[in-house]
């Protein structure tokens, strides 16, 4: 890419997209409606930067941090720009508003890739000149430490747009996945709410602590998870593959999933009973210190699985 790339909606997402950006080499402007996040974003750069070169995941914060330029509009971070990522809220009508003010300010090729978490393209681009040239670009938070992000298009989405969003998401170190076409929640959440309903009914039976409940994933599934999917997990757990495994375990799962209730709200009891279980164990005030944290936990896991062999 001969240009730079503009990120729109500078919140934990955003920002974090301009790191993925800046540390693979290229030019980034950083734009937010909100004043007060434009002036927090050089500190919050920074810190951010530091800890990850703590971990030897970057080795030259000042280098990364001069190719980052935070702007004062849309049209400052937009107008030159190879590849846009929209990062603003998660509203229908804010994305809308705001895509449509991206399109005016496009270059006859630049892509724009939108960071929602679950609502399809077609609900906010379809109104853009450009449709064709916008796609959804969605990252797992925070987005410069866990690399996944799932590209899907609109129906109106073309395939170059497609592909050349998936070539650059590789070129700068994220793990792209390409879903075919629309499905709400796209691919990450639909198995992350799959695991979370049947969590929430076990708990709200009785059955397990919200604690022995996250115990099973950290110590079990996700062991396993952090390095490979359920696919390749039930290929390696059966003497000779996964058609093996199929024969061997497909009917109990069948009766499991015969035996589970309908999906529903999760009740108010249950998110009661496990807010005051979880607050017992990480007061509220204690949140953003357990937060950061993670993050440190996942450059330790990110910076381990660089040196394991894929």
């Amino acid at each position: 890419m001969s240009g730079h790339i503009a990120v729109i909606g500078a919140g934990l997402v955003g920002a974090g997209w301009a790191i993925v950006f800046a540390r693979s080499g290229h030019e980034v402007r950083v734009f937010d409606a909100s004043e007060t996040i434009r002036e927090r974003l050089p500190s919050h750069f920074r810190a951010s930067l530091e800890a990850m070169a703590t971990y030897d995941l970057i080795t030259d914060v000042d280098m990364v941090l001069r190719r980052i330029t935070v702007c004062c509009s849309v049209s400052d971070a937009v107008v030159g720009a190879d590849y846009v990522q929209e990062s603003v809220v998660e509203r229908v009508d804010l994305k809308r508003e705001v895509c449509a003010e991206i399109d005016c300010y496009l270059g006859p090729l630049s892509l724009v890739g939108s960071s929602t978490s679950g609502l399809p393209a077609s609900s906010f681009t379809e109104g853009c000149a450009n449709r064709e040239r916008f796609v959804v670009a969605h990252p797992v938070n925070p987005p410069h430490l866990v690399p996944v992000v799932e590209i899907v298009p609109a129906p109106w989405t073309n395939d170059t747009t497609v592909q050349k969003t998936r070539d650059l998401m590789q070129s700068v170190g994220q793990a792209p996945v390409v879903v075919t076409r629309e499905i709400p929640g796209f691919i990450l959440n639909r198995l992350q709410g799959a695991l979370l309903d049947e969590a929430w009914w076990l708990f709200d039976q009785g059955y397990a602590t919200a604690e022995d409940i996250d115990k099973t994933v950290k110590y079990g599934l996700g062991l396993r998870w952090a390095f490979m999917g359920p696919f390749e997990t039930i290929d390696l757990n059966a003497p000779t593959g996964i058609d093996d495994y199929a024969r061997r375990l497909g009917p109990m799962y069948v009766e499991l999933a015969e035996g589970r209730p309908p999906a529903g709200p999760w009740s108010d009891d249950a998110v009661r009973r496990a807010t005051e279980e979880r607050r017992a164990a990480l007061p509220a005030d204690q949140i953003d210190a357990r937060r950061a944290w993670r993050d440190n936990r996942l450059m330790a896991l990110v910076a381990s699985q660089r040196k394991l062999v894929p």
